[in-house]
């Protein structure tokens, strides 16, 4: 039989009050308590489980949202996003950071507190479609974001990666553009949102009947605009002649933008820029940026509505939905010349 809040309490030598005090994270619970009460909980396994709770004292109306970074401008909006669409239906959020080490991102994903909550959004950075029984193993109610793991045991909302990036680089095109960079790419990397748009990339380049040039691809580590600087510095230093340059998000355009108006290059008239998610900031750098607008209010949406009709018929057998929201190119003046 599962372990309970009693037989935690037991273990730990401590009332089940104080066990409640620090799976909720309750500040004012000696060091030394604590350890033993988080020590119990593992020894035994024990996992709070608000969908049982809730029997009877009904919902917390409170969701998480379980992030890579919220320094990265794209994740910190959509955190906006997913918190207005939240509030629009009497939820709060609790957004927890995992940054890019796949263990921190598995703790953050088993810690008791992510099971105190009705539901998760879950952005998945460092698991894949290895890990679905970890995903599958979660007691709460759980939406997926983001593209690591698709057809997996949770529903799944993201961007169309592939016919964004696509759409990018054919609107390079039709600038009469043919040495495009791709800036971002993530060498070896099969699922995830680099490896899709570096698709969609290619995609456009055999529509137009021009070559896969590995010479014009720019990997990045992480997508921040210091390695789209760096990306774009490597770019100009290996003398490889380029017009345009496809870059995988729009922080890294962004750090790119700056170190080509360093070197004395003109944007768009020497070389044209396109990034991708259409964060707050391309409409006022200069010029401003040509983007993809990845749909990500309706990510949000769609996540909660998602999430909600999960929650509500919670422990039903379900079939898990996966849903590509619609995208829009942003043509503005990185890309417009005149």
């Amino acid at each position: 039989m599962a372990a309970t809040m009693h037989d935690v309490s037991r273990l730990a030598g401590v009332s089940i009050k104080t066990v409640s005090n620090v799976i909720n994270d309750y500040p004012y619970v000696r060091d030394e308590t604590r350890r033993r009460v988080l020590e119990a909980i593992e020894q035994l396994g024990y996992t709070p489980n608000l969908s049982a709770r809730s029997l009877r004292s009904g919902r917390t109306n409170v969701i998480s949202l379980m992030i890579p970074d919220l320094r990265n401008a794209y994740f910190a909006e959509l955190a906006d996003s997913v918190m207005r669409a939240a509030a629009e239906r009497g939820l709060s959020v609790l957004i927890e950071q995992f940054g890019d080490q796949r263990d921190r991102e598995i703790d953050v994903l088993r810690q008791p507190r992510s099971q105190m909550v009705d539901g998760v959004l879950y952005s998945v950075l460092a698991l894949d479609q290895s890990d679905v029984d970890i995903i599958a193993g979660i007691a709460t109610p759980v939406v997926l974001l983001g593209e690591r793991i698709f057809n997996g045991p949770r529903d799944h909302v993201t961007m169309q990666n592939v016919e964004g990036a696509r759409a990018a680089t054919e609107h390079i095109l039709g600038l009469g553009r043919r040495r495009i960079a791709a800036l971002g790419a993530h060498p070896g990397e099969v699922i995830g949102s680099a490896a899709l748009r570096l698709d969609g990339y290619r995609a456009a380049l055999d529509a137009a009947g021009l070559p896969y040039d590995e010479d014009l691809i720019v990997p990045v580590g992480s997508w921040h605009r210091r390695n789209g600087a760096e990306g774009m510095r490597e770019l100009l230093a290996r003398g490889t002649e380029f017009d345009a340059v496809v870059a995988f998000n729009d922080a890294i355009a962004l750090g790119a933008l700056r170190v080509l108006q360093e070197a004395g290059l003109r944007v768009p008239e020497d070389v044209a820029v396109i990034g991708f998610d259409d964060i707050d900031e391309t409409q006022y750098s200069m010029p401003t940026l040509s983007t993809i607008d990845p749909g990500r209010e309706e990510i949000a949406r769609t996540a909660i509505d998602l999430l909600l009709r999960r929650i509500e018929g919670a422990g039903e057998p379900f079939t898990p939905e996966e849903i590509l929201v619609p995208f829009r190119l942003v043509a503005r003046e990185s890309t417009t010349v005149g």
